[in-house]
């Protein structure tokens, strides 16, 4: 069953410009691609940061956009956890009021809370602030918080980059701890073939804002005659 459709999404930002066809089926899909290639934007549409020119997006059995027919629906109106690299938390807020920010009635949402902080080991940081959190920390909390709207997709950009390898093997850890335990199925961009490798059902190739390729990421980074898809994530460094 298709989980995101793009038809014939075309997108134009200054003078690069996106162009992709995509049915994403599986549980967890990477976006894969050099700097520029057109991975943000791609996030971007899909979560309604960035209206595309032409072509639709749909979300399971949802219309999300539709140029030719008017259709666009604001981002609180997807369901889409969208986590950038910066995960965007409240600094004046506590982890236990990121965790709740936007629910309408805590009361109702007391066992989502109480599973996410389980899950994720937070009820020790519940009444600290961002500031006085590790990054690994801080990932928790900013993916418990996407969980705690029962989204129906989640995307995470890059969210390991600049992190040492001790702390990128836990991070890995926590998002295979959500591919796991939740239903959301996951849109995983990233530079590194080995996080793609280890992580991702299926990988997305993106050059110059087209597909170039989509398959198994074991199969598709150890072909031969691709061997510009082979990245090093301490020598290079891509977005």
């Amino acid at each position: 069953m298709t989980v995101l459709r793009l038809a014939k999404v075309l997108s134009t930002v200054g003078r690069f410009t996106l162009e992709v066809d995509l049915d994403i089926a599986r549980k967890v899909t990477g976006i894969f691609g050099h700097s520029g290639a057109g991975k943000t934007t791609l996030l971007e549409i899909v979560a309604g940061l960035r209206k595309p020119r032409s072509g639709s997006v749909r979300l399971r059995d949802t219309v999300m956009v539709d140029a030719s027919s008017g259709v666009w629906l604001r981002p609180e109106e997807r369901h889409i956890g969208y986590l950038p690299q910066d995960l965007a938390l409240f600094p004046h807020l506590t982890v236990r009021r990121n965790l709740l920010f936007g629910a309408k009635n805590v009361a109702e949402l007391e066992g989502d809370f109480q599973r996410i902080i389980s899950e994720f080991e937070l009820a020790p940081l519940l009444h600290r602030y961002p500031e006085n959190l590790s990054g690994g920390e801080k990932q928790r909390v900013a993916i418990g918080r996407a969980l705690m709207t029962h989204p129906k997709l989640l995307m995470l950009d890059e969210p390991l980059t600049n992190l040492d390898q001790e702390l990128k093997d836990r991070g890995l850890e926590l998002f295979r701890c959500v591919r796991d335990h939740f239903d959301t199925p996951i849109l995983y961009v990233s530079h590194d073939a080995g996080e793609i490798v280890s992580f991702c059902d299926e990988v997305i190739i993106l050059e110059n804002g087209r597909v170039a390729e989509i398959g198994a990421p074991q199969q598709v980074f150890t072909r031969s005659e691709k061997p510009a898809y082979i990245y090093s994530s301490r020598t290079d460094r891509p977005k």
